[in-house]
């Protein structure tokens, strides 16, 4: 059991040296005594325990909250960098993120078959959110680009809707230019 305990010290003590560039969380530890690594591993138990019991209906917001600010971050991090691969590891995020979201908009029943459906939409989304696990990336390339592809995919290549589409980009920035200028 000691070494169990002297493992979980040490997991925190590694948890505090990398929250200790944190502002807000040094002061916070200052005024309570209490050290950053319980403090943030305290808030994260409530926040999952209020979604997970869904209290209120509080579930859906903290999940979708969860499911945008932590992308979010790593998206205006993606889009300061010269390189493609994590902007394409976020478009792939984004996409599963609206679908889930449009999903769950019109399907309330989700919530009476799947028990405790934000608790995992959290664990979920953090898993896909994250782009150093790969997860968005996994679901893009195993279920979601084989879908559009044999879906929609091949309509967007044939030459009529690909010139309809283009016919209709251009018409819209050619009357937004001449609205712009008339005013």
């Amino acid at each position: 059991m000691s070494d169990f305990t002297s493992s979980v010290q040490w997991q925190f003590k590694q948890f505090d040296r990398q929250l200790q560039k944190n502002n807000f969380l040094n002061a916070l530890e200052s005024r309570t005594n209490v050290p950053k690594s319980y403090l943030v591993s305290g808030f994260t138990f409530v926040y999952l325990l209020l979604t997970f019991l869904n209290v209120g209906g509080i579930g859906q917001i903290l999940s979708n909250f969860v499911g945008f600010v932590l992308p979010t971050v790593h998206s205006i991090n993606a889009i300061k960098t010269k390189t493609k691969d994590d902007d394409t590891k976020l478009l792939a995020y984004w996409i599963i993120f609206s679908f889930l979201n449009v999903i769950e908009f019109w399907s309330s029943a989700i919530l009476y078959l799947i028990p405790f459906y934000y608790f995992i939409k959290i664990v979920f989304l953090v898993y896909i959110g994250t782009p150093s696990t790969g997860g968005a990336v996994l679901l893009w390339n195993k279920f979601i680009e084989p879908v559009y592809d044999r879906s929609i995919g091949h309509f967007m290549q044939t030459n009529d809707i690909r010139s309809a589409v283009d016919n209709a980009e251009e018409a819209m920035a050619t009357g937004a230019s001449r609205h712009i200028h008339k005013n």
